[in-house]
């Protein structure tokens, strides 16, 4: 249902929003989640339009828990694991994290629904800008002997950090969250008798001289 007035706001305007299942979904949000649905190259319109629903509903869902969740809504103190104290990120995704786990589950049953395992994965990569290809592209530039399994089981991490951080509204938020899984990775390349410091450190000497050469 086309909602045509929101506070005051003819839908005609720039401030144009669209109401669906009592949730006003604004302008900005279903033109991102028709772009998300475009880019599948669906034959079935009505099963595109199902999509963007869905992936418009689960934004704005996210948008307005994030809204009325402030970090300051969080207390200050340390992160138990550093023992730092807890950043204004740090606060943003400990109230954002709280977000009924039925927002995430509505999200991942509708797309399931009606896509195949590798379109649910093209959604959630334009969730989060393509960055397991990036960060998997990056580890077998750092670790160019990596084998199939040590591949097999960080892009396990990585798209579980990327299931994890569609539920976050910022870049920065969601590279936050694959900083978690990236460390998981780490761990797991240094307990497979590997030295991720080792590997990283020889990989920007390699890169430092590359670029040096290149000047010559």
């Amino acid at each position: 249902m086309i909602c045509g007035m929101m506070a005051g706001i003819s839908f005609s305007s720039l401030n144009r929003a669209h109401a669906q299942n009592d949730i006003v979904i604004p302008g900005d949000v279903l033109a991102k989640a028709t772009e998300y649905a475009t880019a599948l190259k669906l034959e079935d319109a009505a099963k595109s339009k199902r999509i963007e629903t869905v992936v418009a509903i689960h934004m704005t869902k996210v948008k307005d828990w994030h809204n009325d969740h402030l970090a300051t809504t969080v207390p200050s103190g340390i992160n138990p694991v550093t023992g730092n104290k807890l950043s204004d990120l740090d606060k943003q995704i400990i109230a954002d994290s709280a977000m009924p786990v039925s927002v995430h589950q509505e999200l991942m049953e509708g797309l399931r629904n009606d896509l195949s395992p590798e379109q649910v994965e093209t959604i959630l990569d334009k969730y989060t800008i393509g960055k397991v290809a990036f960060t998997m592209a990056g580890y077998k530039a750092i670790v160019p002997d990596l084998t199939a399994a040590e591949e097999a089981k960080i892009l396990g991490f990585l798209k579980e950090a990327r299931e994890m951080a569609v539920d976050y509204k910022s870049m920065k938020q969601i590279s936050a969250i694959f900083e978690i899984y990236k460390t998981k990775a780490e761990q797991f390349l240094n307990n497979n008798g590997r030295s991720w410091r080792a590997l990283y450190s020889d990989y920007t000497k390699k890169i430092k001289a590359e670029k040096a050469a290149k000047k010559q």
